[in-house]
């Protein structure tokens, strides 16, 4: 039981982690577009997050995949412009909410990127563990808590803001979106790969 709560809570840390606040900054343009009513959608493309971070630590954890961690590093940040820029033409605009979208298989796929980052320490982590498939089930069970809990805080957020201080789901999609954008830039800057 001491290995279970230590995979799940490092996973937590993982994604809580003050330092790889990247991790955040993508949860909140994924989330900042919608309501609480909405949570059926959020919480699949969170999930849908989760299992693409999960299936590259799983090729990375089994030697399938190995890709040079200066290139995700760069990528990582360009998810989340893309995320953010997508919010700002989209803000506003009424969403399908019915068929599965583009947006969830890019959430899969920015999930499979975003695990890649982190395939080096998972793999100096969990790389002697007895039972791997295991931990890596265990560690995204972290990722996906720690999901819930900072989409929630967003969601949260967007209401209070939305019902006490009347700003328009667009506004509060714009805004957001466009901070995320600004504080993304230095780390895009600071990873370039030319």
């Amino acid at each position: 039981m001491d290995q279970f709560w230590f995979n799940v809570k490092y996973g937590l840390n993982h994604v809580l982690d003050i330092n790889g606040y990247d991790h955040v900054l993508f949860l909140m343009v994924l989330a900042v577009p919608y309501l609480f009513k909405d949570w059926k959608r959020v919480l699949l493309l969170v999930s849908l997050f989760t299992l693409g971070h999960t299936l590259s630590l799983v090729l990375a954890a089994y030697d399938y995949v190995s890709i040079n961690g200066k290139t995700v590093e760069f990528l990582i940040p360009i998810t989340i412009i893309i995320a953010a820029i997508y919010n700002v033409f989209t803000a506003g605009k009424k969403k399908e909410s019915t068929k599965i979208s583009v947006l969830f298989l890019t959430a899969l796929a920015f999930g499979i990127i975003h695990g890649l980052g982190f395939a080096r320490e998972f793999a100096m982590v969990f790389g002697d563990a007895e039972n791997k498939p295991l931990a890596l089930l265990e560690f995204a069970l972290g990722i996906e808590l720690a999901q819930i809990i900072i989409v929630f805080v967003i969601l949260f957020l967007g209401f209070l803001c939305q019902t006490i201080f009347r700003v328009s789901k667009r506004d509060w999609a714009l805004v957001v979106s466009s901070i995320v954008i600004g504080l993304v830039i230095p780390i895009l800057l600071a990873n370039n790969i030319f």
